[in-house]
């Protein structure tokens, strides 16, 4: 009997920032422009619940290093909340739990107490979350009927604007730091002014430097693979576009070989410490390394896409 050919897939470095529908977990998500692009390898970063829309930063191949650093990125959500009922899981999908009056804020009144969580603060992670609690899963033992003690976690606030209000409907902006539960954000505004919430929308707009209309829709990766697969590794991004906010540095000669070779090296750096890019000339990315004060330059991650970038 001939043996089943397996499946054979390709080698796809690069990074495609979709645009996830609701109904869809992240995973799910990433699982399907995986099988669009026929990647080897592939992973997402900075995951969205399945009711939730927007940037889902998908990396394939070697492009699967930046994962962690986007994960670190800053955040930017359109955010649309319901007041006057609570649900156990802070989102549309639970069930609910609590009910209250509508207090009838003005839009200058919501919008200063939007403000007065801007800055440094702590929340506490909701059960309803991925986080792990002696092995398991929040949600789990939240679908257990159990609630356990959470520690309370850092966040910052960097910028928060009102978009609309009326009636039970409250819709603002945030620009957060990662590890930022916007669930946990309505209600603590809502308790603040008196009421219950829930989030009834999440759209995610930004992460990281990657802007809203780098975005592609799952219907049009679709379409777009219909005229073959390299029709949609077009709209792959380079590696390193996730990583500009860190400096740029270039190397010549034999120095762009040992530091590939994990070797530190000996550099310019005009007193920069911290992760920087790393290239070879002006277009072939290396990878990321940790500059010191003394000017020295150690491989962090080292990235082996080629003489060029998608």
């Amino acid at each position: 009997m001939q043996a089943r050919q397996r499946n054979r897939f390709d080698a796809v470095d690069g990074l495609i920032l979709l645009n996830k529908p609701a109904g869809l977990t992240s995973n799910q998500a990433l699982q399907r422009v995986k099988r669009l692009l026929n990647a080897r390898k592939g992973g997402h970063t900075g995951a969205l619940d399945p009711a939730a829309t927007g940037m889902l930063p998908l990396c394939f191949g070697e492009a699967t290093k930046v994962c962690s650093y986007l994960l670190n990125a800053d955040k930017t959500y359109r955010v649309t909340a319901r007041l006057g009922v609570a649900t156990d899981t802070g989102d549309a999908d639970g069930q609910e739990i609590a009910r209250s009056a509508v207090n009838d804020l003005s839009a200058e009144q919501w919008n200063a107490a939007l403000q007065e969580f801007v800055g440094d603060s702590t929340q506490i992670p909701p059960m309803y979350s991925a986080l792990k609690k002696d092995g398991k899963r929040l949600y789990e033992l939240a679908r257990q009927g159990q609630t356990v003690e959470r520690e309370p976690r850092g966040i910052k606030i960097k910028h928060i604007e009102l978009l609309e209000t009326a009636g039970s409907r409250l819709v603002f902006r945030v620009h957060c730091s990662k590890g930022t539960y916007i669930r946990v954000l309505v209600e603590d505004l809502a308790k603040a002014n008196g009421m219950v919430a829930y989030t009834a929308h999440l759209h995610r707009e930004v992460v990281g430097d990657f802007a809203t209309d780098a975005m592609l829709d799952l219907s049009a990766m679709e379409r777009a693979a219909e005229d073959g697969v390299e029709a949609l590794r077009k709209h792959l991004i380079a590696p390193d576009k996730a990583l500009v906010g860190l400096p740029h540095i270039e190397l010549s000669g034999g120095d762009g070989d040992r530091f590939r070779a994990g070797q530190e090296i000996s550099v310019e750096n005009n007193g920069l410490t911290g992760l920087a890019r790393v290239y070879a000339g002006p277009e072939v990315f290396l990878g990321v390394g940790e500059l010191s004060g003394v000017g020295r330059l150690a491989p962090r991650r080292v990235f082996s896409i080629g003489d060029k970038n998608p």
